[in-house]
């Protein structure tokens, strides 16, 4: 087998569950596939800066989506999420888009 082929294989693309708990005590869950470098450049170029927080909400944008697979939030919806959402909850939601399953499983 192609080196090539045994890094696809092992990539496993499938989205999974995450579930942050929200400063309100609820739970905020979504799926979330594992990110890909060119997911990670189009992020970046589309934050627009080279602002963390810019790059992390990119993500979550372009990542967070429900258990069909239809995305959670619109890039026209930025503005809503850092004016209308607590920092924490949304510092949490980024999080999660941006660690592995593997990552959140020893921190959990």
């Amino acid at each position: 087998m192609r080196a090539l082929d045994r890094l696809k294989k092992a990539a496993n693309l499938v989205p999974v569950k995450k579930t942050v708990e929200l400063s309100n005590g609820e739970e905020f869950e979504f799926y979330c596939a594992p990110l890909t470098m060119a997911e990670r450049e189009k992020a970046q170029k589309n934050a627009g800066s080279d602002e963390a927080t810019a790059f992390a909400l990119q993500l979550v944008i372009s990542k967070a989506q429900d258990e069909t697979g239809q995305p959670l939030f619109k890039a026209g919806e930025i503005a809503e999420l850092k004016n209308e959402v607590r920092d924490e909850d949304l510092q949490k939601i980024m999080l999660a888009v941006i660690v592995n399953e593997k990552q959140e499983e020893v921190k959990n």
